[in-house]
């Protein structure tokens, strides 16, 4: 949440987030007016997980407990953030080997990636799915393509689809049935339906929501308990976007 300075480079601007990672004033909005009522108690941190939460919540999806107590850090990482987030050309053993670094089992990361049934993505994240995969569907790639034109057009990088074609504003298992049906945005999406050993899972949560959003909710819990700042760990940031 850190805003990039002269003399900081926050995480904003990496390579998966640059363009992409959006809802900033939200969390600004929400922290201005815990600090009317509450100061210097309630970390960003902590609103982010409450709000992903709320967020999920109001739109279909589940409900789950967000453990609190957790402290900002003081620094960031762009570096880390190019390295840890899941890009959208990994393979199916990639993304299970960059989840298993964080302890979340092959369950929890096919769980995890159902939040891709809310949200946009940039032409230039999947342009290489629709123009060079096989294993999507002929008529969805051409829907895409007709708004993301191929590489050697130059132009569209910043041109937007929904991740999710069927219910790209509600939080539902429609992206399990868009990966059933060879409608994977993303080169990684479609991994996880593609004859390897995510297969049964995602057919499981295409037809059944329930067994979808219970695997999801636990999975935010162990996401969320991540290496959290704690005690007197990191600060209480008054303004999201700055340190203290």
């Amino acid at each position: 949440m850190l805003d990039d300075t002269p003399t900081f480079t926050g995480e904003k601007n990496a390579l998966p987030n640059k363009n992409s990672a959006r809802g900033f004033e939200v969390i600004d909005s929400i922290k201005l007016n815990v600090e009317a009522a509450c100061p210097a108690t309630v970390s960003c941190a902590d609103i982010l997980a409450q709000a992903a939460r709320e967020a999920v919540f109001l739109l279909g999806g589940p409900a789950w407990l967000v453990n609190l107590g957790r402290r900002d850090a003081r620094t960031a990482s762009q570096s880390a953030a190019n390295t840890n987030l899941p890009p959208p050309n990994a393979d199916l053993t990639t993304l299970i080997s960059m989840f298993a670094a964080k302890n979340l089992t092959p369950r929890d990361m096919t769980a995890l990636s159902g939040a891709h049934t809310i949200g946009q993505a940039r032409c230039t994240t999947f342009r290489p799915h629709i123009y060079n995969d096989a294993n999507i569907n002929p008529n969805f790639a051409a829907t895409r393509q007709a708004t993301c034109p191929g590489p050697a057009s130059g132009i569209g990088d910043d041109n937007l689809a929904p991740i999710d074609i069927q219910s790209p504003n509600r939080f539902d298992n429609a992206y399990f049935q868009d990966l059933v049906a060879q409608r994977g945005l993303f080169h990684s999406d479609q991994e996880l339906f593609n004859g390897g050993s995510q297969d049964g899972l995602v057919r499981l949560y295409s037809i059944n929501f329930l067994a979808f959003a219970n695997d999801f909710a636990n999975a935010m819990i162990k996401m969320g308990n991540i290496s959290p700042l704690t005690g007197p760990n990191g600060e209480i940031r008054t303004n999201c976007r700055v340190v203290n």
